[in-house]
């Protein structure tokens, strides 16, 4: 099966010689749209579902749901059918570090790479995220080439870091391993991002952090789905990509039009950026202090994600991949307000 991709203006048709997909994260956000993108292409996709539940998710999207967990036996006896792996299972928290955080992001990352290299599975990708660059401090139009820092603001970075390394240190005999780096990933059918934002305006806890004017990538469901396709078509082994949708936009405009379309009112309170760290600060160590029973309103992993500016470039993108966003943030606007307007 081939693909017809726009690079210029010139198209060019990649091969998908990938399929059946072995696919963890399947019933997740991020995992229903893969499964959906795949599935409409052509492709067979073998799902790791951890419940009865997320097996009927996967099933009524098209997938083939495979019951068990990350490091058990399972994804090695049905991987073995298989040509291609997406990794998109993660703990996503971004509270205080959990048992979840290395069970999930290291430790499963590492058992599903081994079981991909021992089921010759031949190309895989490994979801990562722009978390592994972030260290509190704004990222200007980082590229690929920019280095981990030395310190994270959270578990959620941390780990996620040592998960792509693990990734990307599998590749070789036999196995190209590409990893994909999406940033704030929205759009439709969102249960992640988009529902803590609607409580956080409705419950009066909304406040822009200095005013909220820096600038944000942000990657739309769609486009990281095709990032991640084309990936695993093109990409170069042992890289990392980032995909977002295009052009950088100021966070407190992107999400004050998110909450619009869902008919809420966005915030017109705003706080100073040291109020909001030293609470940040504060709420930790008292949460580390009480035995994790105190939960902080707010943590340095999420100032690092939403309180400053994180820009992205995707020229390697482009370039390598032959990526272009397929959904401008105009069109997923569009398509968010339509949503509301038929339920």
């Amino acid at each position: 099966m081939t693909d017809r991709i726009a690079e210029g203006d010139a198209l060019v048709s990649a091969p998908r010689p990938c399929s059946p997909i072995f696919l963890t994260g399947g019933s997740g956000y991020l995992g229903r749209n893969l499964i959906r993108h795949f599935v409409s292409g052509g492709c067979e996709v073998v799902a790791l579902v951890r419940s009865g539940r997320a097996a009927d998710v996967v099933r009524a999207l098209g997938a083939i749901p495979v019951e068990g967990e990350l490091t058990g036996p399972q994804p090695v006896q049905v991987m073995k059918g298989c040509k291609a792996l997406v990794h998109a299972a993660a703990h996503t928290g971004h509270g205080l570090e959990t048992p979840e955080h290395a069970a999930v992001n290291v430790e499963g990352t590492r058992a599903i790479f081994a079981a991909a290299r021992e089921a010759r599975v031949t190309r895989a990708v490994h979801v990562s995220t722009e978390s592994v660059l972030l260290d509190g401090r704004p990222l200007i139009n980082a590229d690929e080439c920019r280095p981990f820092p030395r310190c994270y603001p959270g578990a959620y970075s941390r780990t996620k870091a040592e998960a792509e390394r693990i990734a990307l240190a599998s590749a070789g005999d036999g196995l190209d391993v590409m990893a994909v780096r999406p940033r704030f990933v929205w759009g439709r059918d969102d249960t992640t991002a988009l529902p803590i934002l609607v409580e956080a305006a409705r419950s009066g806890k909304m406040a822009w952090i200095d005013g909220g004017h820096y600038l944000t990538s942000a990657t739309h469901v769609a486009n990281a789905c095709h990032g991640i396709d084309l990936a695993l078509r093109r990409g170069r082994s042992g890289e990392a990509y980032f995909v977002t949708d295009g052009e950088p936009i100021p966070f407190r405009d992107f999400v004050s039009r998110l909450l619009e379309t869902q008919g809420i009112a966005p915030p017109t309170r705003q706080v100073p950026s040291w109020i909001v760290q030293t609470v940040a600060r504060v709420g930790e160590r008292i949460a580390a202090l009480s035995g994790g029973r105190f939960k902080p309103p707010v943590t340095r992993q999420d100032l690092a994600t939403m309180a400053v500016e994180v820009t992205l470039d995707i020229a390697k993108a482009r370039r390598d991949l032959g990526y272009a966003p397929l959904v401008s943030i105009e069109q997923g606007l569009a398509e968010l307000r339509q949503a509301i307007q038929q339920a």
